[in-house]
C-alpha cells in the first residue's frame, strides 16, 4: 500500500513538471509569434548590445554588430531559475497537501464505514477490515469487546434488580398479612388473657420490624439509584472511628453471639491513626462490611478489625469465621444487588447494595478494597491513602 501511495505521487509530480512545461511553452508561442514578436523585442532590448560600424568617415555607409550581454543574461536566467523552482516547490507542495488531505478524508471515511459495519453487524474483523487497517481492527475489537462486556454487566445488574424488586415486592405480602392478622385477633377479642395478648404483641412487633428491613431495602435501592456520592475530606481520627463502631454494633453482635476483636496499631509517629477523607462515608463502608460480617458469620465467633499504618498507606483488615465464599461469587461480591443468599427466605443480607456502595467510596478515596475467602475464613481488606 505504501508502494502504490509513494507511486502516485511520483506521477503526480511529474504530470505537474509536464504540465508546467507545456504552459511555458503556450505562452512563448503567444507572446513571440502572436504578439507579433513581443518576447524577441523584450529580449533585444535587455540583453544585445547593439553597435554601429561605419565604413568611412562619412558614416552613410556601415553595419550593425549585436553583442549578447551575457553578464545580464546570466542574472536574468538566475533570477528566472530561482523563480521557477520555487513555483514549482509551492506547486508540488500544495497539490501534495491537497491530494494528502483527500487521501486522510478517504482513509477516514473508510476506516468509518468499516467501523460502522464492524460494530453495528456480526461481521469478523478479518472480513471488515483489509489488510492495512491491522492496528485500527485490534483496537475496535478491543472496544467491542468492552462494549459487550459492560453491556451484558448492565443486563446482569438490571436483571438482579429487577429480581430483588419483585422478591420484596412480594416479601412485604407476608409480614403484612401477619400484622394485620394478629391486632384483628387482639381486636376482635377484647378480653384476650394476658400472656396470649403479650405473644401476639411480640409476633405483630418482630413482623412489624421484618416490614421496615423491608421497605429499607426499598428506600436503599431508590437512593443509590438516584444519589452520587460527594465526599466531604476533612482528618478523620481513624483509631477512634473503629472504636466507636465496635461500640455501635454491641446489640447486633450480643443478638448473633459475636464478639469484636479491635486492634489498631499506632501510627509510626505515634499517636492514633489520622487520615484525609469522609470520616461519615468511611463509617459507612466499615458499618457495610461488618453487617455483612456478622450476617455470614457463625454464632458464637468472634470478628477481627485490624488496622496498621505504613509511610502512605492504612490498611483495615475485617475477618470473620463463617461458611467459605466459593471463588466464582467472590469476584462478584462487589456488584450491586448481588447477594450470596440465593433464596430470599432467609433473613441475611440486604438489597445486595452495601459492598457495592462500600467499594466506590473507597475508589473515591483513592484506596482499594478486596476480599478473600478460604478454609472459613473470610476476609476483607480496605487500603486507603493518608494523604489528600
Amino acid at each position: 500500500m505504501r508502494a502504490n501511495e509513494k507511486l502516485k505521487r511520483f506521477l503526480t509530480t511529474c504530470l505537474i513538471l509536464a504540465g508546467g512545461c507545456v504552459i511555458c511553452g503556450a505562452l512563448y508561442v503567444f507572446l513571440d509569434r502572436i504578439v507579433n514578436g513581443f518576447v524577441r523585442e523584450w529580449f533585444e532590448d535587455n540583453f544585445v548590445h547593439t553597435q554601429w560600424i561605419a565604413l568611412g568617415e562619412a558614416y552613410v555607409d556601415g553595419y550593425y554588430t549585436k553583442e549578447i550581454l551575457w553578464g545580464s543574461l546570466k542574472g536574468m536566467l538566475f533570477k528566472a531559475f530561482v523563480i521557477v523552482v520555487a513555483a514549482v516547490v509551492v506547486i508540488v507542495r500544495v497539490t501534495s497537501i491537497l491530494y494528502a488531505s483527500r487521501q486522510v478524508k478517504e482513509a477516514m471515511q473508510n476506516a468509518g464505514r468499516m467501523i460502522d459495519e464492524y460494530m453495528h453487524r456480526d461481521r469478523e474483523a478479518s472480513e471488515a477490515f483489509p489488510r492495512g487497517y491491522e492496528e485500527i481492527s485490534v483496537r475496535i475489537v478491543e472496544i467491542k469487546a468492552d462494549m459487550q462486556r459492560n453491556a451484558q454487566m448492565l443486563r446482569e445488574e438490571a436483571n438482579r434488580r429487577n429480581d430483588l424488586i419483585t422478591y420484596l415486592a412480594h416479601d412485604l405480602k407476608t409480614p403484612l398479612t401477619s400484622v394485620i392478622g394478629y391486632l384483628s385477633l387482639m381486636d376482635e377479642a377484647p378480653d384476650m388473657p394476658a400472656p396470649q395478648r403479650a405473644k401476639y404483641v411480640r409476633i405483630t412487633l418482630d413482623k412489624a420490624l421484618r416490614l421496615e428491613k423491608l421497605i429499607n431495602e426499598f428506600f436503599e435501592i431508590t437512593r443509590y439509584n438516584l444519589q452520587q456520592i460527594i465526599l466531604e475530606k476533612e482528618t478523620v481520627n481513624l483509631s477512634f472511628l473503629l472504636e466507636q463502631m465496635a461500640d455501635e454494633f454491641y446489640p447486633l453482635l450480643s443478638e448473633h453471639g459475636n464478639t469484636i476483636l479491635l486492634e489498631v496499631k499506632p501510627a509510626p509517629a505515634g499517636g492514633p491513626v489520622t487520615l484525609c477523607g469522609d470520616g461519615e462515608k468511611l463509617a459507612r463502608v466499615f458499618n457495610n462490611i461488618l453487617k455483612n460480617a456478622i450476617a455470614y458469620s457463625y454464632p458464637g465467633t468472634g470478628i477481627a478489625v485490624e488496622c496498621s499504618v505504613s509511610e502512605d498507606y492504612v490498611y483495615i483488615v475485617i475477618s470473620n469465621f463463617g461458611r467459605t465464599i466459593p471463588a466464582h461469587k467472590l469476584d462478584t461480591i462487589f456488584e450491586k444487588f448481588f447477594r450470596l443468599d440465593d433464596a430470599r427466605a432467609t433473613n441475611t443480607g440486604g438489597a445486595g447494595l452495601g459492598l457495592a456502595i462500600a467499594k466506590e467510596i473507597v475508589t473515591l478515596h483513592g484506596g482499594v478494597i478486596t476480599a478473600q475467602s478460604e478454609d472459613e475464613v473470610t476476609s476483607f481488606r480496605v487500603e486507603l491513602p493518608l494523604g489528600t
